[in-house]
């Protein structure tokens, strides 16, 4: 189903598009002839062949096992992503919030899974009244206490148009979700009890158990899924339900696959991994299965940012136009990929670049960036141009997606 893509009119509000291209709309910059020197810096692109390759090597994967995936849509909040992975053939698109799944929503989206509980009575029911008014819309959020389910259920009370809820498990150290599997039983007996409210199965976030991909790390992960599967196996569903078996970050698929695909003969395996589509050159290029421990081929980073130097002050020190407000910086600073040096520190708009031993940089030079951790950088910015080789000298820009932060 065509999603309802946002085509906003550029202007100077859309950081780094040059002047020529103020008054296209976003679909026209497609056929606009634009190139990557046009625009000013910084400025971050999106590699329109590394999104098809990533996409494709882990549907394939997916679709090998007879699992499910619904991408988390928050990742870059960008209805024309979301379209591509729908067309690859996604299950859904996951969202952390009330308000990102209103976003799905109004762009097409009809199966969205809220990874998160809902605890605001308002956006709760306004859930309802979309389930209500919306045809063939399915929404699933999650509860993690028997008082989320309270709310739930004074919020959404109508049983022909059912809030489906999966119950939410973690455990000791790990973020949200009930810390024992009987807990989850009793959550569970609560949804069952509401009117308005389904159960549809069981939840949770394997990432916390496992900060680094360790014998150590794999081993509490695969414990921590396997108390969902016995969760599952204790709980009871209602007629005519297919229950849900969902983890998802971005590090361990493989291990959610191992684990939970045993199960799918009667069970739904819904992955919500979320990075994959732009991966990224620092963090989930070190946690990324695909490649390293999944054969198949690995992924690429789909963005890079291109920062020019604004100062040379000291023989090994150069200050670029790349700050805070450009790129991700929450796990691992931006890493110069056209010069040796290493990024050392980031203001609000400029970057440290300390250069190597004999590399050479000059005052107006563009550096291109790898960045790490995708789910912080398409926030930064309102439309990013699509680019057709990171790797030419002067890259031809062959779209743009606008994103709905």
């Amino acid at each position: 189903m065509p999603l309802q893509i946002p085509d906003p009119v550029l202007g100077p509000w859309a950081k780094a598009f040059p002047a020529r291209a103020h008054g296209l709309r976003v679909s026209d910059v497609t056929d606009a002839g634009l190139r990557l020197s046009e625009f000013t810096t910084p400025v971050m692109t999106v590699h329109a062949d590394a999104l098809t390759h990533n996409e494709k090597t882990v549907f394939d994967w997916a679709g090998e096992l007879g699992i499910l995936l619904a991408p988390h849509g928050k990742t870059t909040m960008a209805p024309a992503l979301w379209q591509r992975l729908l067309d690859a053939g996604a299950w859904g698109i996951s969202v952390a919030t009330p308000w990102q799944a209103g976003v799905a929503v109004e762009a097409g989206v009809r199966t969205v899974l809220i990874a998160n509980g809902v605890t605001d009575t308002g956006a709760a029911g306004h859930l309802g009244e979309l389930l209500a008014h919306t045809d063939g819309l399915r929404v699933l959020c999650w509860a993690d206490s028997e008082d989320t389910v309270a709310i739930l259920a004074a919020a959404v009370s109508d049983p022909a148009h059912p809030l489906d809820v999966l119950v939410e498990l973690g455990g000791l150290g790990g973020r949200t979700g009930a810390r024992t599997i009987d807990e989850g039983e009793r959550i569970a007996d609560a949804v069952s009890r509401a009117p308005g409210l389904r159960l549809a199965g069981v939840a949770g976030y394997e990432g916390p158990f496992g900060p680094d991909r360790t014998p150590a790390s794999v081993v509490a992960v695969d414990a921590y899924l396997q108390s969902l599967v016995a969760l599952h196996e204790r709980l009871e569903y209602p007629t005519g339900i297919r229950p849900i078996l969902s983890a998802g970050g971005s590090s361990f698929p493989d291990r959610a696959a191992a684990v939970l695909a045993p199960h799918r003969a009667t069970v739904d395996v819904v992955l919500r991994s979320g990075a994959f589509q732009i991966h990224d050159d620092g963090f989930y290029t070190r946690m990324s299965p695909f490649g390293a421990v999944v054969p198949t081929a690995s992924l690429r980073s789909a963005m890079h940012a291109w920062s020019r130097v604004v100062s040379h002050p000291e023989p090994r020190l150069a200050l670029l136009d790349a700050g805070r407000r450009d790129v991700p910086f929450d796990i691992d600073l931006p890493a110069p990929q056209t010069v040796a040096g290493q990024v050392t520190a980031l203001n609000d708009q400029h970057a440290f670049l300390s250069l190597d031993d004999g590399a050479e940089i000059a005052v107006g030079e563009v550096v291109r960036l790898g960045l790490s951790h995708p789910c912080t950088a398409f926030d930064k910015w309102r439309v990013v141009p699509v680019i057709d080789d990171p790797d030419a000298e002067d890259p031809r820009v062959i779209g743009a997606v606008a994103t709905c932060f």
